[in-house]
């Protein structure tokens, strides 16, 4: 199950210390109100957590054959192809 992270809409208050985390499972509804002082929050997207031993699925070998494309800036607007599908250059 995924640890989200929640943060109130109006701020911190006496009873909550801002932002929170919650343990649910992938089909459990998103949090409208916190658990603890009953004021509307929202979801925050936050860096997602890299396991020991997952290195290998941020290789661009692994993220090239799933279907992502990384390109490198190689001067003022341009970009080159590193890996993936798509154009070989991308000028801005």
């Amino acid at each position: 199950m995924p640890i989200y992270e929640y943060e109130p809409d109006s701020g911190a208050c006496a009873q909550c210390t801002g932002r929170f985390e919650v343990l649910r499972s992938l089909s459990a509804p998103e949090l409208l109100a916190c658990p603890d002082c009953g004021q509307p929050c929202h979801r925050v997207i936050s860096a997602a957590a890299v396991v020991a031993g997952d290195a290998h699925r941020l290789s661009e070998k692994h993220a090239g054959k799933h279907g992502f494309t990384q390109y490198r800036k190689v001067g003022k607007g341009k970009y080159e192809k590193a890996f993936g599908k798509g154009p070989g250059t991308i000028e801005r």
